[in-house]
């Protein structure tokens, strides 16, 4: 009596109103790391190829350990280790998930620019140089647009490997859609909502899928 008086103590419409909450947590965490961690991801890329080889070798160390361990490692240690080694504890933890994120994403987002940059000719940086370009200008006017093209489809893997990732929030806590549906699980004894949770994360992959494909076919006219 008592199971089916929990069980019956939630409707759809409560567990949807949760998960929104959680799903915009989501969304947060997933704008926040794209918005900072293509750009670093450029500077890291730039300190990997930089002819300075002390320099590139940091980098390219800094890329081989992030890349080389577990993100939810690099979450734990994001948050717990200012708070252990140097008793300055990290007060919120969505912005500690956002750093441990950002960080990890830079490194990956990193590799596909290297991959991208060095795919282009030389003759490419040789014929804006004859142009009388800077090579500030022969980055961006030519070499850039070249490799948006050639990094999109592995790009957009990433972005939406990101999606997914973001469910390791809950390792330190953060009340992201897959720890609220967990709780509900746990609370109410039913299990259908961590599939309800699982149809966020589809609809949300579907759209991104749709939005790439559309972003291939605008670019599809600059044949590499």
């Amino acid at each position: 009596m008592m199971l089916n008086t929990m069980i019956s103590s939630i409707s759809f419409l409560q567990v949807t109103r949760e998960l929104l909450g959680g799903f915009g947590v989501t969304c947060l965490l997933f704008i926040l790391t794209l918005i900072l961690a293509l750009p670093l991801g450029l500077i890291v890329c730039m300190g990997s190829m930089s002819r300075f080889k002390p320099l590139a070798y940091l980098f390219r160390a800094i890329v081989w350990v992030i890349r080389g361990t577990p993100l939810m490692l690099q979450i734990i240690v994001v948050f717990y280790v200012p708070g252990l080694l140097f008793d300055y504890p990290v007060s919120s933890r969505f912005a500690a998930v956002t750093v441990a994120f950002v960080i990890n994403y830079a490194c990956y987002f990193s590799e596909i620019y290297r991959g991208g940059i060095e795919s282009i000719p030389p003759g490419q940086f040789e014929a804006g140089q004859v142009l009388g370009m800077t090579k500030f200008q022969i980055f961006f006017r030519i070499v850039l647009p070249q490799v948006i093209k050639r990094i999109l489809a592995p790009m957009s893997n990433e972005v939406i490997t990101l999606v997914k990732d973001t469910s390791l929030a809950r390792i330190i806590a953060v009340e992201e859609i897959t720890l609220l549906a967990q709780q509900l699980v746990n609370a109410y004894v039913i299990l259908w909502p961590l599939f309800y949770a699982g149809a966020f994360y589809l609809v949300f992959n579907g759209l991104l899928t749709l939005l790439f494909r559309f972003a291939e076919k605008k670019l599809s006219y600059y044949k590499v």
